[in-house]
């Protein structure tokens, strides 16, 4: 019998088939390595990359925090962006079939959409791992785990209780990060070797509030409460973060596509 199958057309996967973020990101890239930037140079003002690339200010905000999961450039406060290590990628243009999954944090979300965020620790702990966290994180029954509490807002509103918990062997400068003002992926990704959230097994299920959560979120008994759980991998496909996130029902949306690979 006759193979018939077909051989995808050529170009189907090339730069244009990139969201405009991802082609922004490249666009950046590319320039940066053409006038041999190096680790510290200070990037061009938004407004100014915002003409040059002809973008919106979100999308290239979209852009920069690609570029900052990868480690190529990293903001400071009230200073704009920085080169932060050109040489982590190889020359060549990234394009869709080269590009690596990322997994986004809560301030990638909020940088992307050019949202303000805050956090306040309510607990921040180095403690031995019982033996259920060993089982998904891979690690001895006992190995030091940073335990973290936290509330999380955008543009000053409370939308989600988070705790993590982190083998501190991954990155021992969790312990000594302030996650009041600090962002936890960013953290991982200046560790060195850096940890690369990659892929993350995430679940959601709705229940009602607690009595603290009741406390904390200033709202009724009756509001849901949505509660995600993610193991998060790195580069290596090696759990480095498990995760328990509680949103208020009216101040969260998950959406997911659902495809067939086979």
């Amino acid at each position: 019998m006759a193979d018939a199958r077909t051989s995808m057309p050529r170009g189907l996967f090339g730069d244009d088939a990139l969201p405009l973020y991802e082609r922004t990101a490249t666009q950046l890239l590319d320039d940066l390595r053409a006038a041999a930037a190096r680790p510290g140079d200070r990037l061009p003002s938004e407004r100014a990359l915002v003409d040059r690339y002809a973008v919106s200010r979100v999308t290239l905000r979209a852009a920069l925090a690609q570029l900052e999961s990868r480690g190529i450039v990293r903001p400071s406060s009230s200073r704009g962006w920085f080169v932060a290590e050109l040489g982590l990628l190889p020359e060549a243009t990234t394009t869709a079939a080269s590009a690596a999954p990322q997994v986004q944090g809560f301030a990638d979300y909020a940088q992307a959409n050019g949202l303000t965020t805050a956090g306040k620790v309510l607990s921040a702990t180095v403690r031995p791992a019982t033996v259920s966290e060993a089982e998904q994180l891979r690690i001895a029954p006992g190995a030091d785990l940073f335990d973290l509490h936290r509330l999380r807002f955008l543009d000053g509103l409370l939308v989600v209780l988070e705790h993590n918990r982190l083998p501190l062997a991954a990155c021992p400068a969790l312990a000594e990060t302030d996650f009041n003002t600090a962002s936890l992926y960013a953290t991982l990704r200046a560790a060195d070797p850096p940890q690369l959230p990659r892929v993350a097994d995430y679940s959601v299920e709705a229940r009602h509030p607690t009595p603290r959560e009741i406390e904390l979120f200033e709202i009724g008994e009756t509001m849901p409460m949505l509660v995600a759980t993610q193991l998060t991998s790195n580069q290596e496909s090696r759990p480095i973060e498990l995760t328990v996130q509680v949103y208020r029902g009216d101040r969260y949306r998950f959406r997911a596509s659902i495809t067939n690979q086979s």
